[in-house]
Formats: C-alpha cells, sequence, structure tokens
C-alpha cells in the first residue's frame, strides 16, 4: 500500500506498472522520513524539554534572583526563604506553583539582589543604609543559631538556575596529574552558616559567580547573552570588616584578617547583608546548561549494576527456564500417558489439584481491588520513567515529575478498574459497584490517610513542605471528579467482558491440602522471593534515596528504565517458580500466597531504608523521623502492590498454560 502522497492518488489501473514518478514520490518519502530520524538521534543529545525557551539577554539587562526554600538533610523539613530575618525588597511576589513544586514545598519568591547582565560588582550592602545596620532581635537570633545547627541550605535561582557551591578536590590521580586539574564538584545551593564550637557564624556575604554563552547574532546586532552557570561562594564577614559608604558600596577585606559574623543566641545582633557579582564567559551552551547539576561522578557504578543484574537475572533466567521447562515437560508427558497414570500421578502432585487451582480465594473483591491498584501503578511507573528517560521532565520545569505522576495515576484508573473487574467476575464476583469503590478507594485512601496525618505534624512546624488546605481540596476533587469515574467506567467494562478463560472446572468438594514443610511457610516465600529483585535494583535504590532525602538531583532514568525491566522480569521469573513448587506440596491456595510473596523485595526495601536511616542520615528528631518512616511506609506499599501485582499476572498466566497442556478425566 503506498504511503504519504502517494497515498492520496487514485488507484493505477491493475495492468498497469507504477510509473516513473510514482517510484520517485514513494523513494523521496522514504529518504524523507530517514532523514527525519537521523536528525531525530542527532538531537537527542541536545535535546531540550519543551515549552521551555530560552531568554537571551543585552547588557545591563537586569538577571531576576529568586528565592526556592531553605533544605536540611537532618530534619527533612524546607522552609520558605523568608521565614528567616533575610533582606525583603519593596514587594513580595510568589511565583504560581504547579501541584509538583506545592508538593515540593518549594514556594519561589523575589529577592531584593540587583544583578544585570555582564555588569560586575564589587561589593554592595543589600538592605538598610551603611549607618543602619539589620538588628535581629533575640527571637530571631534564636531562629537563625537553630537553623545553622540544624545544617539548613538556601536554594536560589537566576533565570531558572539553581545557585550551586563548587567543591575542589584532588581525585586519586598520578602526581603530575593531580598538579594539573582539581576534580570539581557542585553542592545544591549554599550553606546558611557555619559552627565553631557552641559559636554560630552566618554566612551574610554573598559572592555571585555567573556564566553566560555569548550568542552568534549579525554584525549590526547588540549581543544577546544567555545565563549559563549560577555559583556562589558564602562568606562570613562580621559588620566592622565590611568597611561600607554612605553609598551602600562596600570593600571585602583580606580573607586572612577578617572575622566571621557571629550569632549570639541570647542578645540582639547587628549585621550587614552584601553581595557581589561576578561575570564570566562561557563555552557552554545553553542547551546543555543543566550538564554541571546532572552529571553524576559515579556513572560507572551505574553501569557495573546493569551490567550485574543483567547477568544474573539472565544466567537465574537460563537455569530457572531449563528446571521448569524440562521438569514441566516429563510431567506433562507422564500425565498425558494413558497407562500407568496412577503411579506417575503419585510422583509429583500439581496434577493432583486440578480440580482445586482455580477455586476462587478468600475476600475477592479485596483481592481484585489491590491488583486494580498495582495496574495502577505499574502503567503511571512505566509512562513516567519512559517520558523521563526523553528527557522530557527535565529538573527545569520544576515539579513535573510529581505533577505528572499524580494526573497519570488519575487517568491510569481506566485501566486498574478494567483489570480489577475482570479479575473479580472471573472469582465469581458479583457485586460489581461495590468492587469499583473498593478498587478506587482502598489504595488511595490508605496513601491520603497516612499523608494528611504526616502533614498535620508539618503544619505544625510551620514548614513549606505541609500541603495547603485549598491544595488538599484540589486532590481530593482530582481524586473523586476524575480517578473514581475512570475506575468504574473501567470497572464496568472489565466486569462486562468474557471472564479469563480457566482451562479445568473447580470442583463441587474441596480437596485436602497435606501438611506442608517448613520453607512452604509464606514469610520464608517472601525472604526467598525477594532477594533476587532487590538485588538487581538495589544500587539504583541507593541514588533514589539520596535524591529524596538528601537533596540530590536525579536524572539517570534510562538507567532507572533498564533496572524497571529487569525488575519485571525478575519478579515474574520467581513468582512462576515459587507457585510450581506450591502446586508440586498440593497446597491449591495461590491466589493471595503468590500476591503476598512476589512483592517480597518491599521487605528488604524496608530493611534498606531502615539501614540508610541509620549509617546515612543525621536525623535524630522526632518529627523528621516520623516524616522518613511515614513516606517510607508509603513507598513500601507501592512497592509490595508493584511487585505482588507483576508476579500475580506471570503466575495466573503460567497456571492456565500448565493445566491447558494436560489431559483432565
Amino acid at each position: 500500500m503506498a504511503t504519504g502522497p502517494a497515498a492520496n492518488r487514485p488507484p493505477l489501473p491493475l495492468t498497469s506498472p507504477p510509473t516513473r514518478g510514482s517510484k520517485m514520490a514513494a523513494a523521496m518519502e522514504r529518504l524523507r522520513c530517514l532523514l527525519v530520524l537521523l536528525l531525530w538521534l542527532r538531537g537527542t543529545d541536545s535535546f531540550y524539554v519543551p515549552g521551555v525557551a530560552p531568554i537571551n539577554f543585552h547588557r545591563n539587562d537586569p538577571v531576576e534572583i529568586k528565592a526556592v526554600k531553605l533544605t536540611s538533610s537532618r530534619t527533612q523539613l524546607p522552609y520558605e526563604y523568608y521565614s528567616l530575618p533575610f533582606c525583603q525588597p519593596t514587594k513580595i511576589t510568589y511565583k504560581a506553583e504547579n501541584l509538583g513544586e506545592v508538593l515540593r514545598g518549594d514556594r519561589i519568591v523575589n529577592t531584593p539582589f540587583q544583578v544585570s547582565m555582564n555588569v560586575e560588582k564589587k561589593c554592595e550592602v543589600l538592605c538598610n543604609l551603611p549607618n543602619k545596620p539589620v538588628t535581629l532581635t533575640v527571637e530571631q537570633s534564636k531562629l537563625i543559631a537553630e537553623r545553622i545547627r540544624e545544617d539548613y541550605y538556601v536554594h536560589l535561582i537566576a533565570d531558572n538556575l539553581p545557585v550551586a557551591t563548587r567543591l575542589e578536590f584532588y581525585s586519586n590521580r598520578e602526581e603530575e596529574e593531580k598538579k594539573k586539574e582539581k576534580d570539581v564538584q557542585f553542592e545544591h545551593g549554599y550553606r546558611l552558616g557555619f559552627m565553631d564550637g557552641n559559636k554560630f557564624y552566618l554566612h551574610n556575604h554573598l559572592s555571585f559567580i555567573l556564566y553566560y554563552h555569548r550568542e552568534d547574532v549579525e554584525e549590526n546586532q547588540e549581543p544577546t547573552y544567555r545565563v549559563v552557570r549560577f555559583e556562589v561562594i558564602p562568606q562570613s564577614i562580621k559588620q566592622e570588616d565590611l568597611k561600607a559608604d554612605e553609598k551602600g558600596m562596600c570593600t571585602l577585606p583580606e580573607a586572612t584578617g577578617s572575622a566571621p559574623q557571629e550569632i549570639d543566641p541570647s542578645k540582639e545582633n547587628q549585621m550587614l547583608f552584601t553581595y557581589s557579582v561576578h561575570w564570566e564567559e562561557s563555552d557552554i551552551k545553553w542547551a546543555s546548561r543543566w550538564d554541571t547539576y546532572l552529571t553524576m561522578s559515579d556513572v560507572q557504578i551505574h553501569w557495573f549494576s546493569i551490567i550485574n543484574s543483567v547477568v544474573v537475572v539472565f544466567f537465574l533466567s537460563g537455569i530457572l527456564s531449563m528446571i521448569i521447562i524440562r521438569t514441566l515437560r516429563k510431567d506433562i508427558a507422564n500425565y498425558n500417558k494413558e497407562d500407568d497414570i496412577e503411579d506417575t500421578m503419585e510422583e509429583s502432585g500439581w496434577k493432583l489439584v486440578h480440580g482445586d487451582v482455580f477455586r476462587p480465594p478468600q475476600y475477592p473483591m479485596i483481592l481484585s481491588s489491590l491488583l486494580g491498584s498495582g495496574i495502577q501503578l505499574f502503567c503511571m511507573i512505566l509512562i513516567v520513567i519512559f517520558v523521563a528517560m526523553l528527557g522530557m521532565l527535565s529538573p527545569s520545569s520544576r515539579g513535573a515529575l510529581m505533577t505528572t505522576a499524580c494526573f497519570l495515576f488519575m487517568f491510569m484508573g481506566v485501566f486498574g478498574g478494567f483489570f480489577a473487574g475482570r479479575l473479580y467476575r472471573t472469582l465469581k464476583g458479583h457485586r460489581w459497584k461495590k468492587g469499583a469503590f473498593c478498587t478506587a478507594t482502598l489504595y488511595p485512601g490508605v496513601v491520603f490517610g497516612i499523608c494528611f496525618v504526616l502533614n498535620c505534624f508539618i503544619w505544625g512546624k510551620h514548614s513549606s513542605g505541609a500541603v495547603p488546605f485549598p491544595t488538599m481540596v484540589a486532590l481530593l476533587c482530582m481524586w473523586f471528579g476524575i480517578s473514581l469515574p475512570l475506575v468504574y467506567l473501567g470497572y464496568y467494562f472489565g466486569f462486562r467482558k468474557q471472564p479469563y478463560d480457566n482451562p479445568v472446572r473447580t470442583n463441587q468438594i474441596p480437596r485436602q491440602i497435606p501438611e506442608q514443610r517448613w520453607y512452604m511457610n509464606k514469610f520464608v516465600g517472601i525472604l526467598m522471593a525477594g532477594i533476587l529483585p532487590f538485588g538487581a535494583m538495589f544500587i539504583e535504590l541507593f541514588f533514589i534515596f539520596s535524591a529524596i532525602w538528601e537533596n540530590q538531583f536525579y536524572y539517570l532514568f534510562g538507567f532507572l528504565f533498564l533496572v524497571f525491566i529487569i525488575l519485571v522480569v525478575s519478579c515474574s521469573q520467581i513468582s512462576i517458580v515459587m507457585v510450581y513448587f506450591q502446586l508440586c506440596a498440593e497446597d491449591y491456595r495461590w491466589w493471595w500466597r503468590t500476591f503476598l510473596v512476589s512483592g517480597g523485595s518491599a521487605f528488604y526495601v524496608l530493611i534498606y531504608a531502615i539501614f540508610y536511616f541509620v549509617n546515612k542520615l543525621d536525623i535524630v528528631e522526632f518529627i523528621p523521623s516520623l516524616l522518613y518512616f511515614g513516606y517510607t511506609a508509603l513507598m513500601v506499599l507501592s512497592f509490595w502492590l508493584l511487585t505482588g501485582t507483576i508476579g500475580f499476572y506471570a503466575a495466573y498466566m503460567f497456571v492456565r498454560k500448565i493445566y491447558a497442556a494436560v489431559k483432565i478425566d
């Protein structure tokens, strides 16, 4: 069939061969498609987020410095910038934020820093006159001292680029190379202050270093610039050493001869807030300006992790497949022999339970509801990781990842409802409306309940991480206005669809289950089944935890997509093996058990989260600890639903396949 322009032409007579023109058009169309594909592949290196356009500056154009929030990995409680007595502009203006920014605790606000493109400033007083320094009350001094003790960082942005503090150090290289260059890493934000003994010192002078890229313009045009990096060197300088004059200018002292600005929490403190601006030209292009922030120094660890996981998974896949297939073939061949059938039936037991293997389990509505939520999570995570891997959820679009995840989970309700409804009908369920309501509210209700309780504690701390009441109402409206109707819609069509075709009939009287060996215990099964999937992903889990709890950027979604595929494969394999052993032991109660055992890696995630809390974080207070374990509980629950659903459907397909392959008298 013709494609492209040729498709619109009238059909040629059957006897007439294609003309030279039609061949030429088809060839040109193919060439055009190939060129588009090559250009797309070539452009993926410099691909940037759709809808985010670069801002061109001319010399002396204002470059606005905005504040985002204050964060600390010790308290996990973000605060807005003006919760501390920083210098304020004449009019405070907050940026309109998306859902993800609100949930992250971002409160983007303007600041009084006056920065102009390619204009240097040696030292300038930020607010108040030099002869009238900023006076901090005792309460304000106590608050600043407390935030310094809690190791808070300040996050600013210029042209949507976050500020970073440069860290230089020597790596383990040869001596000659050491002299040439240092390794450079960047710390997000800058430290509010530091402690020396029991004394607190505030960083009251900020030296901004902004890098610009000069754009190519025609000869007669004024040169244009784009901001490509934003660094800061925070300093603590005593008021007397700044030597400010009446015009608001100041002189920075020599590094050796200056004393830091101490904050005494027991009395009022006087100080000056000052800043300087330095511009440098850079070869970095605008499309690559985020590379500095997203460059991970240990990409090799990710590759090692991926290769290790792939080798382990394929090795185990080969062994398991060989054992299972050979054993199954032998079983099926024996079962299908007409002679000597009684002896073979005594040898192995999975055919013995053919009359009970598809007997509906207890609480089929709850099981189908949880599996429906698992399908919702699976679809949401798969799409989010894939879209992020293509570069469409860059950190420059603040909150885009979380906003996309929330909306996708709502819209994936139609798929969750469809699968839950069809399974519920297969399990002989009749109350489809109640089942749909259970699917739409069970897992989201638990998540909302835990988040609401945690939010109350965050409210009590006056943190910007607390979700405002209007946002909470908006989330509830999304839940009951988008997700609930879509789940009902999917459930209705799933329930009306033909149920899954089970290859054998179920007996009226249930078969007695023999006494099981100790290793067939559920908890032992969870421990055994969870090792392989967790081993395939635990290195990536470390980086995800660092991004969540230590304010790092995570952007290696290509690795994450590979890890997700490995996780799906390993969960499916383990689930099939576990259900096979269970049926061989003549235990046909596999529905709930498979769901629980397949999610065994969630137990290891919980253990790892406790290990990470004890060894990596410095959290000591009650509320930060509560937040950590509350959000960890949500992660573990979601991960259990995800892996349990993957394992359940793999096992269900396997069970239907093997019982369809044997002759049943």
